[in-house]
């Protein structure tokens, strides 16, 4: 390889990642067989293994959600493994009548809203899923 041709591929090896971490939406049914890992179930019937940090999977684990009508945004990493993006970038949501709803959670006593299932930070008592509206981000449920 010429000098050029190094500087060249070096030059543009960034923007080769990047556009193979393209951010897309990966839409179906959210799979949580057991002794597998989660996945979403595409239109087509293809299965696509979904990881991401602890409490992305904590989502995609959530027994609330089986089955449900799933979109994760994040990045191909092979044919049929998807890497969604970690939690704080929202990237998680259910489909409900028609309508892309963000997946949180709320805890009604103390009006705290997380984006991972589990105990409030609060009360320590479950908090209950809440699909919103991405509109309405951090807002009480009532409103």
């Amino acid at each position: 390889m010429t000098r050029r041709g190094l500087l060249l591929a070096t030059t543009l090896l960034p923007f080769w990642i990047k556009a193979a971490e393209q951010r897309v939406a990966l839409r179906g049914r959210l799979r949580q067989a057991e002794g597998t890992k989660p996945g979403i179930i595409t239109k087509d019937g293809k299965a696509v293994d979904v990881t991401g940090d602890s409490a992305t999977v904590g989502v995609l684990r959530d027994v609330r959600l089986k089955d449900a009508d799933f979109e994760a945004m994040g990045h191909f990493t092979g044919p049929s493994q998807f890497e969604a993006d970690p939690i704080y970038k929202k990237a998680l949501f259910a489909w409900s009548g028609g309508k892309r709803l963000m997946v949180t959670y709320w805890c009604e006593i103390c009006s705290i809203r997380a984006w991972t299932p589990g105990n409030c930070q609060c009360c320590q008592r479950p908090m209950k899923l809440d699909l919103r509206d991405p509109a309405l981000e951090d807002t009480d449920p009532t409103n």
